[in-house]
């Protein structure tokens, strides 16, 4: 008999944990780009699905920050690309107000908004015990983001217990080449990973990966919430998942080119006066993946193409009503979108190349073999003709105005000073503790800066490797690269500067941070 997903967890968060400890990098992601290929599926109905396209970019290193790109709009709906980078977290997450925002401070509140993309860039964006929920809004993109344990219950909380969660009204949702993911099922304190409920439509899921939860998701929060549907999930991994992958009551959905494996109660439930259209699956080592369960109001199935390997069913009885052993449609599902279908064979290793966060936001054109984004994309932090890198043939001129500003950071090693790096002196300087971490000049004004010139005192030149620029005020990135120098941006007004480490060789000693005015 298959055991519940909390008890199959043990082993593996056993190795994670050691890894962790040891500090091992145990992947190296790559660099996506934001919304590449465009939306697919329902997402592509009722206008669309764009997210921020042709807004304001923006990079954001916490939910603070993300907040803030929100909450600094001309307006609720103004597009807006938000890059994000890093680990988000209860201790980096709180509350922004504004005009164009309603946010909060145990999650990544999406709340009254439209016209927003956010999107894992760089070395890949964690929210970690944070949820994203969205709510009362339209036109949303989530892209190669990694969500984990999410509580509803136990500490922390957030998000009702889902990864991500929509509600109310919402409209237009694509969340693609995204990783969810939980420890454990409801006793554990966790509930689904992909919900939907009080009137959420148009919507799709693609190229992700939902795994290690006693819930995947629903459509519907009742047998009553009967007005969400519309939603497309294609080139997902489900994988050591209790049940709800995912349950629907009432409205429609496209189940397409999924790998389910290990579905260890029960798989796709479609209930309520559901419809469900599940086309060449790959079903493998799983438990009644299709069916009415747990309710006497039934729901209904189209299917064809899929592959059920090692799956076992159970007997029909009361309100448990499997669709197998032999599934057959007992309804039609018309389609208004075009889609290509992979073979259900060849399902498995599609997508494991494809889907989840990090995995270079590959597709799929219908021919088994997993296809590349353009590598020029414009969004491409890492392109290696970035105007921003510093330039140690382009020295600054102009009045240094650090001299007499402020200076915070991160931390501090014992002996230096945060403000040895705007005194003018290049025998004194700032270290962080350890090799990484940030330092800040601060005016009480704005002052519009363009450049700046980050001095390595004596004796540890080249110590500093990989870096950001942000501007502190928004969270934006400035700019980005590797080595001390000569930094250069396009100028823009702001009371506090920060320069961030993010590798280096040995322990940083920066002696100045100088700012100019472009």
């Amino acid at each position: 008999m298959r055991r519940p997903v909390a008890l199959r967890l043990q082993a593996a968060l056993g190795t994670l944990a050691l890894a962790a400890a040891a500090g091992v990098v145990l992947t190296m992601p790559e660099t996506a780009s934001a919304a590449a290929g465009g939306a697919t599926g329902y997402a592509t109905q009722n206008g669309g699905t764009t997210g921020g396209a042709g807004g304001q970019t923006v990079r954001a290193t916490t939910g603070t920050a993300i907040h803030q790109a929100l909450c600094g709009r001309a307006s609720s709906s103004t597009p807006i690309v938000i890059e994000v980078e890093g680990t988000i977290n209860h201790g980096n997450t709180s509350k922004v107000s504004g005009d164009s925002c309603n946010t909060a401070a145990d999650k990544i509140e999406l709340k009254q908004i439209s016209n927003v993309t956010i999107v894992g860039v760089g070395s890949g964006a964690v929210f970690d015990q944070l949820g994203i929920h969205i709510r009362e809004s339209s036109n949303i993109i989530i892209q190669n983001v990694t969500v984990r344990n999410v509580k509803k219950s136990g500490s922390p909380t957030s998000n009702g217990g889902d990864a991500i969660g929509m509600e109310s009204d919402v409209r237009n949702v694509w969340v693609d080449h995204s990783t969810l993911e939980a420890s454990g099922g409801e006793s554990e304190g966790y509930d689904g990973l992909f919900d939907m409920k009080a009137n959420t439509q148009y919507v799709t899921l693609s190229y992700s990966v939902l795994r290690n939860s006693g819930r995947g998701g629903l459509i519907g929060s009742s047998e009553s919430d009967r007005s969400n549907g519309y939603i497309t999930f294609h080139h997902n991994l489900y994988e050591n998942i209790d049940s709800r992958a995912p349950l629907l009551r009432g409205g429609t959905a496209h189940m397409y080119n999924n790998h389910y494996v290990s579905l260890n109660k029960s798989g796709i439930n479609s209930r309520a006066g559901a419809k469900a259209k599940v086309d060449n699956n790959y079903f493998e080592d799983s438990k009644d993946v299709l069916g009415t369960f747990y309710t006497d109001e039934a729901g209904s199935w189209q299917v064809s193409g899929n592959i059920y390997d090692n799956v076992t069913w159970s007997e029909r009885s009361g309100d448990n009503n499997p669709a197998g052993p032999d599934p057959q449609s007992n309804t039609s599902v018309s389609i208004p979108y075009s889609y290509t279908l992979d073979d259900a064979s060849c399902v498995p290793s599609v997508v494991s190349a494809t889907a989840g966060a990090n995995k270079g936001l590959k597709v799929s054109d219908g021919s088994c073999t997993p296809q590349s984004p353009d590598p020029t994309d414009p969004t491409d932090p890492t392109d290696p003709t970035d105007p921003t890198d510093p330039d140690p043939t382009d020295p600054p001129s102009g009045t240094n105005l650090s001299i007499g500003a402020g200076s915070d950071g991160s931390s501090k090693a014992s002996g230096t000073s945060y403000g040895n790096v705007r005194d003018g002196d290049l025998g004194t300087y700032w270290s962080p503790v350890g090799t990484t971490g940030s330092v800040s000049v601060k005016w009480s004004s704005a002052q519009t800066i363009g450049k700046i010139n980050i001095r390595e005192a004596a004796g540890s030149e080249g110590t500093i490797g990989s870096y950001r620029v942000l501007n502190h005020d928004t969270g934006a990135v400035l700019a980005s690269g590797s080595g001390a120098g000569v930094i250069a941006f396009s100028p823009v007004s702001l009371e506090k500067i920060t320069f961030e480490i993010t590798g280096a060789s040995g322990t940083p000693r920066i002696a100045e941070f100088e700012t100019y005015g472009g």
